[in-house]
């Protein structure tokens, strides 16, 4: 990800006529919900839903994820069962994630699903940068538009601090609508037992939905909804990996 820091981030920006590169992936009859487009988030008028959001996201996130957000990205990587043909990631903001997911499996089809269709422009541009063939759709991560049993890994990465915990778990519901039997899930996202006593760490980064999210559990979510195997761990410094999988047939 070293090649999308500095002066050529910065020169990209500048010359896109941003309103035309929306264009290519926003759904025109997808409404916004409350939760998302009336939290400022990070502390940016407008939340993810303007340039300046999908431009800073990545230097935002490498500070906010100790000891490196790669290498927390890479412990996701190492998680995976087997090798997924059909690969989803929700919440995908700029990609980071995704791409690593097809350098990783280059032969899966992979799809990284975001409702900012600015941070899907990032996404794709930095595909293009890698040379990596990747479908970007815009649009609900808690209601997709793909059949039942489509997928074989659905991964969340920093999604979940970032929207009510009802909505996180309608997002673990429709991930188990999308997994075929046997397929796995996986969440990245901070420690919600951690983040409890960082009240002054999540102020700082202006988080609207991370107090709300350390009161919850994401193994209790997911046992209620129906997932098995379910396992979670402590890793880098103040984060969590959960992986669990849907009913075997």
């Amino acid at each position: 990800m070293a090649a999308w820091v500095g002066p050529k981030r910065l020169n990209w920006f500048n010359q896109l006529d941003w309103k035309e590169a929306i264009a290519l992936y926003q759904q025109p009859e997808l409404t916004y919900p409350d939760y998302y487009r009336l939290q400022n988030f990070h502390g940016i008028d407008g939340g993810y839903l303007n340039s300046i959001a999908a431009i800073t996201y990545d230097p935002v996130t490498q500070i906010a994820s100790p000891p490196s957000e790669r290498w927390l990205r890479k412990r996701l990587l190492a998680a995976v069962s087997g090798q997924p043909q059909r690969i989803l990631d929700l919440g995908c903001g700029t990609g980071s994630s995704t791409l690593m997911l097809k350098q990783t499996f280059p032969e899966a089809a992979v799809t990284g699903l975001d409702l900012s269709p600015y941070m899907l422009v990032m996404a794709d541009y930095k595909a293009q940068l890698a040379a990596l063939e990747i479908d970007w759709y815009h649009g609900l991560a808690e209601s997709t538009p793909w059949e039942s049993a489509s997928f074989d890994l659905v991964t969340m990465s920093f999604l979940f601090h970032e929207m009510p915990p009802s909505v996180s778990q309608a997002v673990l519901a429709e991930s188990l609508r999308l997994l075929k039997p046997g397929g796995q899930v996986l969440v990245l996202d901070g420690s919600q037992r951690s983040l409890r006593y960082l009240g002054l760490l999540i102020d700082l980064f202006r988080e609207p939905y991370s107090r709300v999210y350390a009161t919850g559990c994401i193994q209790d979510w997911l046992k209620h909804i129906g997932y098995k195997a379910i396992q979670a761990d402590h890793v880098g410094f103040i984060h969590q990996l959960t992986t669990a999988y849907a009913k075997s047939s």
